[in-house]
């Protein structure tokens, strides 16, 4: 006797508590897009230059934004350590309109950050997000020491001449 009561208080629990466990929990709004925000000189100027020496397809330029440990952390690719290593890998990449946009930063001392996202040419919609880490020699220009970048939309095959797609830019740095 005493065990159907306990199956039937089981029983009973178990029909109580089902609805707990099939709901769905609302997930946060994403938001289609963040605000853009404008940086410091110092720091936007990291961006313009990157801008303009990735433009350019010059590796060396681009190196020469980093420290000389500094990361390359792109998606789907190994890490990149070094300027040496960095201005190689950079070699074989550039030459696209890339348009970087912040959305927050921050400094403290010799250390800081900036996280955007990336686009190329005039297309509107972002192509993907970026996380700079910054640091410097006190009354030194900001240097790269981690560049981290993940794309936002799936790739696609490149088309003739080696130019990008609208939907798959070439891989940037950020």
């Amino acid at each position: 006797m005493r065990r159907t009561i306990f199956a039937v208080v089981v029983l009973g629990l178990m029909v109580l508590a089902a609805p707990l466990f099939g709901q769905s929990v609302p997930q946060p709004a994403v938001s289609a897009q963040l605000p853009n925000v404008a940086l410091p000189h110092d720091l936007d100027r990291v961006l313009r230059d990157y801008e303009r020496a990735w433009r350019a397809g010059d590796g060396a330029a681009l190196a020469s934004l980093f420290a000389e440990d500094g990361f390359v952390l792109q998606s789907k690719h190994p890490p990149i350590r070094g300027r040496p290593a960095i201005q190689a890998a950079y070699g074989r990449q550039g030459g696209a309109a890339l348009r970087l946009s912040a959305l927050s930063y921050a400094t403290n001392g010799t250390i800081g950050y900036i996280i955007g996202t990336y686009g190329f040419g005039n297309e509107p919609s972002e192509a993907g997000k970026f996380t700079l880490i910054l640091r410097r020699a006190p009354g030194e220009p900001w240097l790269i020491f981690s560049d981290m970048d993940n794309l936002s939309v799936s790739p696609q095959p490149v088309s003739a001449l080696n130019t990008p797609s609208p939907a798959e830019p070439p891989l940037a740095g950020h």
